[in-house]
Order: C-alpha cells, then sequence, then structure tokens
C-alpha cells in the first residue's frame, strides 16, 4: 500500500482532505507547491495524487505534464469549475475532477472506487476470520453471511480500516454518524457490543 499525496497551497484545505481520506488507512502526505509535488514524486511511488490547480509557482496542469508518464492516478480537486478547465484536466489523463467546496463522503467515495478500479486497492477486506465487502456492504464468516444493520456495517468498516488504532469517540461519531449528527452517549456503547456478539470478537474488538 503507497502512499497518497495531496497537493494543495491552502494548509486548511489540505487538512480537511487528509483528515477525510484518513477512513482509508493509507499514509498521506501533503505538498503546498507544485516544485514540492514534483520532488517527491521523483524520490518515491504513490498510489494516487489528489492535485489543485491553482498553485503557487508550477500550476496543477503543468505538473500533470510531469506525472502522466508515472502512470500514477491524479484526481483534480480545485475550485476552477469552467468546462473548459474540467475537459482539459482530463484529456491530460486524470480520472476525476471534483469541484471545491466538495462533500468529504463524495470525495472519500470517489477516492476508494478509484483505487479499486485500478487495482490499488482490494475489493474485499479479510480481517481475523471475516471477508468484507466495502461495495456489496457484506460480512461473511467461514463462508456464512453476518448479518449486520447499517449502522453496524459502517462502523465495523471505520474499525478494521483503522485496525490497530485507537480510535476516540469523537472519531467514531463523525466517521460513521456524520458530523452533524447528534448520537445518544449509549449509542456507540450499544453498537460496539453488538458487533462484538455478532462477530464472536470479544477479544478483538477493545475499549481502551
Amino acid at each position: 500500500m503507497l502512499p497518497i499525496l495531496i497537493v494543495d497551497d491552502e494548509p486548511s484545505i489540505a487538512q480537511l482532505i487528509a483528515m477525510t481520506l484518513e477512513p482509508l488507512g493509507q499514509p498521506l502526505i501533503i505538498a503546498h507547491d507544485g516544485e514540492r509535488a514534483a520532488d517527491l514524486l521523483e524520490t518515491q511511488k504513490f498510489d494516487l495524487v489528489i492535485l489543485d490547480v491553482m498553485l503557487p509557482g508550477v500550476d496543477g496542469f503543468a505538473l500533470m505534464d510531469y506525472i502522466a508518464p508515472t502512470g500514477t492516478p491524479v484526481v483534480f480537486l480545485t475550485a476552477k469549475n469552467a468546462v473548459a478547465d474540467r475537459v482539459r484536466g482530463l484529456k491530460l489523463g486524470a480520472y476525476d475532477y471534483i469541484i471545491k467546496p466538495f462533500a468529504p463522503p463524495e470525495l472519500l467515495a470517489r477516492v476508494e472506487g478509484l483505487l479499486r478500479h485500478t487495482g490499488r486497492r482490494a475489493a474485499t477486506l479479510n480481517v481475523f476470520d471475516a471477508v468484507i465487502d466495502p461495495d456489496d456492504r457484506t460480512v461473511t464468516q467461514h463462508g456464512q453471511p453476518v448479518e449486520l444493520t447499517p449502522r453496524e456495517f459502517d462502523l465495523l468498516l471505520a474499525l478494521v480500516r483503522a485496525q490497530g488504532q485507537a480510535l476516540y469517540r469523537e472519531t467514531l461519531y463523525e466517521r460513521v454518524w456524520g458530523l452533524d449528527a447528534e448520537p445518544t452517549p449509549r449509542a456507540l456503547d450499544l453498537h460496539i457490543h453488538r458487533l462484538r456478539k455478532k462477530l464472536n470478537w470479544a477479544d478483538k474488538i477493545v475499549t481502551v
């Protein structure tokens, strides 16, 4: 699993993109200008580049000419919303062109779909004795389906994508319930309890 390179000259936007993509569980590297991005692309490989157009020095379109020969997938994420700009970006070889302001869940879904499409992310997740299919939203154990509610599935996905990390309650609320949701204090406890029971993972989903 290679890193994802985020190229945006606005630190707050770059950080928001990074927070949005954290559930993928991949390393995330940020560059705030085209020159720095070119240096990084010259010294290491990436699974994906999230690229702004309006950058200081070398702009995103010019940088695309540099990226294309490497075969690294590119998604433009920019405020330049003219049809001519979108056409130019796609003709330069970008897989997608997303307009700012963006919806974080949509960006995450598009990036995850692109990584699967390009073979840079497995279609299913094999975790302990379970096989999880994010597209079909199914879970099986030993060939048998495990019935989960939509919320339980989303929570399971958030946990396995962060396998090995300790996640704050607030982080799980944001990733599973959404930024604007106000779940009851016991909602997370109940869903964790039910996941442990349904998957028989009492020793695998641990409260720190």
